[in-house]
């Protein structure tokens, strides 16, 4: 499967973007979808995970109460809605995705994501 990240730009704080990733390819499999994202100097990090079916997530505590993942199957995509966003959130984001034959399954380590997209630039300025 392919992945195409897209969404990102600059936003002042306190403000909005809503991040896209459509799948292509082998998207009539079952994929857990997770979001990552890597800022200047630092490691990837988790930030959110959807289940094969969309009715489970799991967020990273930096995150929690402020962004939003969602799916939708029939588009093969999925969205990070990002709100109230601060300047610690300026990185490069990544989704990326995991075929699974358990639809209750969420993963939140990326070295359980084989496939990955090239990732979007959010930039928050203060």
């Amino acid at each position: 499967v392919q992945l195409q990240a897209s969404g990102g730009g600059l936003v002042q704080a306190g403000g909005s973007l809503r991040l896209s990733c459509a799948a292509s390819g082998r998207t009539s499999s079952s994929y857990i979808m997770g979001w990552f994202r890597q800022a200047p100097g630092k490691e990837r990090e988790f930030v959110a995970s959807i289940n094969v079916n969309g009715d489970s997530r799991s967020y990273a505590d930096s995150v929690k109460g402020r962004f939003t993942n969602s799916k939708d199957n029939a588009k093969s995509t999925v969205y990070l809605q990002m709100n109230s966003l601060k300047p610690e959130d300026t990185a490069v984001y990544y989704c990326a995705a995991q075929e699974s034959a358990y639809t209750w399954m969420i993963l939140r380590d990326l070295r359980g994501f084989d496939f990955w997209g090239q990732g979007t630039l959010v930039t928050v300025s203060s």
